[in-house]
């Protein structure tokens, strides 16, 4: 059986670049880099869980070769000539699309959409061979959490299949903070959420495990660490594919704030 995966990306293609406000991140990836080394077997497949795709219903990536799709901007020129041509998986796209219509998801392919930099910046950083297959599912536009825990239990079979599940999103994310310096309350603030986080994701019973996550809005800190909730509904869908509390937890700081990556075994 594969783990589970919740990975903070960082800011666009800036862990690629020795930026230094990611240099915690970086550290952070080297040892998951080292987890996912020692895994047996290594998984056949990766899927993605991207905070940087939104459709109406389930929408899988179905390319043989897929591209990249270089959706941020203002950055320098090499951060849009990078390359990850691992594999695309159209064959295991297919199969989860009937998996998922089978427990009454209406699930679309996608052959034309490429791999977007919540795939391929973690992609180069912790599967640098690109041998590995990849696809991507979106998130739903609804941004409906509950909605999302529902997604993940339809994923949970997929680690007896040795894909590698990974949900890519940042624990904290409101874009206007990452500029503005850090005041006390705000870094206040933004701890009580990530250790609110880490508590509800450890919790023994799956049952008020996904109540608290359902409910995350509630949580101290939430609308200031998520105006917009895109970037947090990976970690549900993670939690509910895993079934069980979270095993490891990395911390860092990025962009002068608190961020943390999991692994469920």
């Amino acid at each position: 059986m594969q783990p589970v995966l919740f990975l903070s990306h960082g800011g666009g293609p800036l862990p690629l670049l020795d930026d230094p406000e990611h240099a915690e991140l970086l550290l952070t990836y080297a040892l998951i880099r080292h987890k996912l080394d020692g895994l047996q077997p290594l998984p056949s497949a990766l899927l993605f869980i991207s905070a940087h795709w939104e459709t109406k219903e389930p929408t899988l990536t179905a390319a043989a070769q897929p591209s990249l799709l270089f959706d941020y901007y203002g950055f320098p020129p090499q951060s849009y000539q990078l390359r990850y041509p691992a594999p695309g998986a159209p064959g295991l796209a297919a199969s989860l699309a009937e998996q998922l219509a089978a427990g009454g998801w209406t699930t679309h392919l996608d052959a034309e959409r490429g791999l977007d930099h919540g795939v391929f910046v973690p992609g180069m950083l912790l599967f640098p061979r690109a041998d590995i297959p990849c696809l991507q599912l979106s998130l739903l536009d609804s941004l409906d959490a509950a909605a999302h825990l529902e997604l993940g239990h339809a994923l949970r079979a997929l680690r007896d299949e040795n894909v590698l599940i990974i949900g890519s999103g940042f624990s904290f994310h409101n874009m206007r903070a990452f500029f503005d310096p850090v005041t006390n309350q705000e870094a206040s603030l933004n701890l009580a959420f990530e250790n609110w986080l880490e508590s509800s994701l450890r919790i023994d019973d799956e049952q008020l495990r996904e109540n608290s996550l359902a409910n995350w809005k509630q949580a101290p800190g939430a609308a200031f660490c998520h105006p917009r909730e895109e970037h947090l509904l990976p970690i549900h869908v993670c939690a509910a594919a895993a079934g069980k509390p979270v095993t490891q937890e990395w911390r860092f700081t990025a962009l002068n704030r608190h961020g943390s990556c999991y692994w469920w075994d």
